[in-house]
């Protein structure tokens, strides 16, 4: 009998496509999904790091599957938590059996791979290494060794729709996140293998429908490879043609659908938004953090809230139902209650459909770590609550304005869709009738709304079949 494994994923979509990856390398050796992790050899939980609450929501998963494990199971840590942490976090858990950071030399999924067949390994990121992962270090792809996830196989898709992380590491240096230090330098894959994977991602009788495209820092895709780079990337793009137009218009050409996710709005030039609506999916996930000019300098950030309400009015103004989300830090250091005021203003006007609100975290080693006017935190989460009613309130006025609207779903499970507004996973969804076909795009009337989801029912004999060539931009700019 196959061994079988069980993996757990926290954290971001970016993490989702490492445990694809890591399925996928499993699944080359033989390995075979488990229906729960009591029946699982091996257990292996991807984790995040993002935050403290993050952190700790990966402890917490680590050490329930551990009691949870049958006897003999391997259990396995991977994920941001083993990259930040390796040897220490090792140490803190005796329960876990391999920490492997999935970029670190010798200890990725090739080792998680031995740890499910028996062969000894050594804990933590240090030790030597086993034949599989020696035999992976010395190959390369592209100037990256091959235990790179970006270089792994994944599985066909199992929904109609699946991200694909184009990039790792971020060049930025933004003075809250951590994310650098332990993701490195981006390096972005070739269009090449991206499109490969695309195709990958289609299975026997399954056509993948939408690719979400994510990544660090996704608008700055390929800049380390096209001589973009510079010392500095804050600024507004100028000049020349983005790596990011020409892949977003290459990955449209092979399915209906495609969304961008963690848009840096300096980078968010004319051509990018061009070619997103091209794409017939309007949908701009902004990442802003804050609107006020001081204490985005604080944040080592772009922008300021006249220019990022500019960029959405004139998006707006091209394509009046495209979709915004974004999200914001709250209770950075140094933030006054007139900052706080300006955010609460900057909502009302914006108007954007999402926008999640996080408090801030004091993370060791970055920028913000040892700044002054660090905010309490119980004045953290009362900004936080007022941000969210008011937010709660936009959203759910926007929704209600849909309701007696004809709109194109897609239908990614039985009784469930989404329209071009949703992200999956992160956004609202479309209640349907149950015996829609999965995968298919159909045009439904939404009949109405609960907060951020919807209720629809299908509009006979009018299929999208006809239309799945024509954006959304053009129509509208006929």
């Amino acid at each position: 009998m196959a061994e079988r494994y069980w993996i757990e994923t926290l954290g971001c979509p970016k993490n989702q496509v490492d445990s694809d990856k890591l399925v996928g390398t499993l699944t080359v050796g033989g390995f075979e999904a488990a229906p729960s992790p009591g029946q699982a050899d091996l257990v292996v939980v991807n984790t995040c790091a993002f935050i403290e609450a993050a952190r700790q929501e990966s402890i917490d998963t680590v050490l329930a599957l551990s009691d949870a494990r049958r006897d003999g199971a391997r259990l396995v840590v991977t994920g941001c938590m083993a990259e930040r942490y390796g040897d220490e976090l090792a140490e803190a858990l005796p329960e876990v059996d391999l920490v492997a950071p999935f970029g670190a030399p010798l200890a990725g999924p090739s080792r998680v791979a031995d740890l499910a067949t028996g062969t000894p390994v050594h804990l933590g990121v240090k030790g030597g290494p086993s034949a599989a992962a020696s035999a992976a270090a010395s190959a390369t792809t592209s100037g990256l060794p091959s235990f790179d996830l970006l270089n792994l196989p994944r599985p066909p898709a199992a929904a109609p729709w699946s991200y694909i992380k184009v990039a790792e590491g971020c060049d930025r240096n933004c003075g809250f996140c951590a994310i650098p230090s332990f993701r490195g330098k981006q390096r972005s894959r070739t269009v090449g293998s991206i499109l490969d994977e695309v195709d990958q991602l289609s299975g026997p009788g399954h056509a993948l429908r939408e690719v979400v495209l994510v990544a660090q820092d996704l608008s700055s895709f390929a800049l380390d490879r096209s001589g973009g780079r510079t010392g500095r990337i804050d600024g507004p793009a100028v000049g020349g043609r983005r790596p990011i137009v020409d892949l977003v218009a290459a990955v449209a050409a092979r399915v209906p659908w495609t969304r961008l996710l963690y848009l840096y709005p300096s980078t968010l030039d004319d051509a990018l938004v061009e070619a997103i609506m091209a794409t017939g999916v309007p949908y701009f996930d902004l990442s802003l953090q804050h609107v006020s000019r001081p204490l985005l300098k604080r944040m080592r950030r772009w922008g300021e809230g006249e220019r990022f309400l500019e960029r959405v009015t004139s998006i707006r103004a091209v394509e009046p139902a495209a979709a915004f989300r974004s999200s914001f830090i709250v209770g950075y250091p140094g933030e006054t209650e007139a900052d706080h005021e300006h955010l609460l203003d900057w909502l009302e006007e914006a108007q954007l459909d999402w926008v999640g609100f996080f408090p801030f975290s004091n993370e060791v080693g970055t920028y913000a770590s040892d700044l002054g006017g660090q905010v309490p935190d119980q004045l953290v989460i009362e900004r936080v609550r007022e941000c969210a009613e008011v937010q709660d309130a936009i959203t759910a006025r926007r929704r209600e304005d849909l309701i007696g609207e004809t709109i194109e779903v897609l239908v990614e499970a039985p009784g469930e869709g989404r329209s071009y507004r949703e992200a999956p996973e992160i956004d609202g969804v479309v209640t349907l009738p149950d015996d829609l076909s999965v995968g298919s795009f159909v045009d439904v009337m939404v009949t109405g709304a609960d907060g951020p989801d919807l209720e629809a029912v299908p509009v006979r004999g009018r299929g999208p079949a006809a239309r799945r060539s024509t954006p959304v931009a053009s129509r509208a700019t006929r």
